[in-house]
């Protein structure tokens, strides 16, 4: 098991660290929240040291029960203003009687600082630009008006469609369909959804029946919006951008600017996101018709992810990093966690590894049909436990209940992305969790690149001593069994050709990685032959734009030099 300790310093020297005896009686007062010390340690100190640690441990929570309490109900207290909470009410905005029996029936009584600032000029009329960090409950902020606004202008089917809502994903679609139904349970209105993954033929004559609000992913839509006959858009009042960041990479890029034009332009528009940049702002230039009301709920925080969040880093050598993940997860088995890779092909093959040694997971890439993807992310949601291994395409806006660890086993592009992966725990107030971004040495630069951004991180270390001896098993099982041994082949050329992708080759330079040590991080005694043309295969890998980050553009805003 990896032996982990806590560090305040987030960037250190690396060769003083290799040199650096590891002292495992720090463990006692290492500060790690939320029972990080259980999740990463215990397994391996003295049994009279476990049974004092946990006999300390049961004692103290006895004794804090009640201050605890306390502080849990100051946290969650309704109207506190603290935190992503506000002090309006929803029933101080003067909503149809419909929308505020819809709310009520979702549980909600207060809103977040998000909504409060948001739903007024949203329902004036106004056009918003909002920034919130994810969990804040921005689509109840654009939903609610949206709904409002049908409502009052009694539409109906033969209408057509009267707001339209686009999202980046299928999932993330999915779950704002959800919980626009939700929204709309006493009202009238009628709602519809168009992504990838579902018969276009059937949406259509659905679209044709008149579809109020509509929710959609970028390409599906502008399909539609050419291709449907009987398709009433014209009469659209709203329009949502939701995750508009990610809507400016190259291959929504190229779908936005038509869709834009396309619309009708005498509309009311929002645009929202976890991040702002320059991309945005050029977004917003061509698609609000007045300068919009830029609302910006985290402006002078010193941090920008959420504040329940215990960020982590470790720096581990290329070639153990899959022995390094095996030992946490093993230890985390009764945990919710989240592990993020660079590719599918990564995806697909650490998940039918981790199965045939003995964890069971789950696994999303963007590689799978949505008949698949669908059903998964629906299982890990509802689950208390287990272990979801994911590229990006599950790294923004969804929101999944109750998962305490992110881990990020292949470092993110950019701060940004970050943000958006560990976006995915500790969402909503008062709620708690982890992350951890492994790092090989070579890579230690991007901490302060985080750092620039507002990432707060500390480091873990690990004891190698205490490491599993799984070597030889792994290269016996990938080179004995042809699958295995294709799939890790295939993992092994995209891991590379994803490292190439990356913006900032100076501390992403694919020329500097010990390929035998890479190799051996996918169960390889040597480097296989695989069909590598990195130079020219980059630009391809990823199909959307590259942009520059510094110590001054931490979120890759301004665009790289030739």
């Amino acid at each position: 098991m990896a032996h982990f300790e806590s560090h305040g310093n987030p960037v250190m020297d690396s060769t003083k660290k290799r040199k650096r005896k590891r002292n495992t009686k720090n463990l006692e007062t290492a500060q790690l929240p939320h029972k990080q010390e259980d999740d990463l340690c215990e397994e391996h100190l003295p049994e009279e040291q476990v049974g004092e640690k946990k006999r300390n441990t049961e004692e103290e929570r006895e004794e804090n029960k009640d201050k605890d309490d306390d502080e849990v109900k100051k946290v969650m207290k309704i109207g506190s203003g603290s935190g992503i909470m506000a002090t309006e009410t929803f029933s101080s905005m003067s909503l149809s009687e419909p929308t505020m029996n819809a709310i009520k029936d979702m549980g909600f009584q207060y809103m977040t600082q998000i909504q409060a600032r948001a739903i007024p000029p949203l329902m004036e009329g106004r056009d918003v630009l909002g920034a919130a960090r994810t969990g804040s409950g921005k689509t109840l902020a654009f939903l609610v008006p949206a709904v409002e606004l049908l409502y009052k202008l009694k539409f109906t089917p033969r209408n057509g469609t009267g707001v339209i809502v686009i999202c980046p994903t299928r999932e993330l679609a999915i779950q704002t369909h959800d919980v626009a139904k939700d929204l709309l349970k006493y009202h009238s209105q009628t709602l519809g959804l168009v992504i990838g993954g579902l018969t276009t033929s059937g949406e259509a004559k659905r679209l044709v029946k008149g579809v109020n609000v509509l929710v959609a992913t970028p390409g599906r839509l502008l399909d539609h919006l050419r291709n449907t006959k009987g398709f009433i858009y014209k009469s659209l009042k709203y329009l949502v951008v939701d995750e508009a960041d990610r809507m400016l990479e190259a291959n929504f890029e190229r779908e936005m600017n038509p869709i834009i034009t396309l619309l009708p332009k005498r509309r009311q528009t929002a645009l929202f996101s976890a991040t702002q940049t320059k991309k945005i702002e050029d977004l917003a230039r061509i698609s609000f018709r007045e300068t919009p009301i830029y609302i910006d709920v985290d402006e002078g925080r010193k941090r920008v992810t959420n504040e329940g969040l215990q960020q982590g880093h470790a720096v581990v050598p290329s070639a153990k990093r899959f022995v390094i993940l095996y030992s946490f997860l093993k230890r985390n088995m009764a945990k919710k966690v989240m592990v993020f890779f660079s590719s599918c092909n990564s995806v697909k093959f650490h998940s039918e590894l981790l199965r045939y040694i003995g964890i069971d997971c789950l696994d999303i890439s963007g590689q799978q049909k949505m008949s698949k993807r669908g059903p998964t992310l629906s299982n890990f949601s509802k689950a208390e436990k287990g272990i979801l291994l994911c590229t990006d395409v599950v790294g923004r806006g969804l929101d999944i209940p109750a998962v305490d660890w992110i881990v990020q086993y292949d470092p993110p592009d950019k701060p940004k992305e970050y943000i958006h992966r560990v976006g995915r725990t500790a969402r909503g107030e008062g709620a708690k969790g982890n992350a951890l971004i492994f790092l090989i040495p070579e890579e230690l630069q991007f901490l302060r690149y985080l750092k620039d951004a507002k990432v707060p991180l500390k480091e873990y270390e690990f004891d190698e001593k205490k490491l599993p001896n799984l070597k030889s098993h792994l290269v016996k099982l990938v080179e004995n069994n042809y699958y295995l041994n294709k799939s890790a082949k295939e993992a092994y050329r995209s891991y590379l050709l994803a490292y190439n992708s990356h913006s900032n080759k100076d501390i992403f330079d694919v020329h500097r990685l010990d390929l035998q040590a890479v190799a051996a991080s996918f169960c390889f005694s040597s480097p296989p032959k695989v069909n590598l043309n990195i130079d020219s295969s980059a630009s391809k890998f990823r199909n959307r734009t590259r942009h520059g980050f510094s110590f001054t553009d931490p979120y890759g805003t301004k665009a790289a030099t030739p």
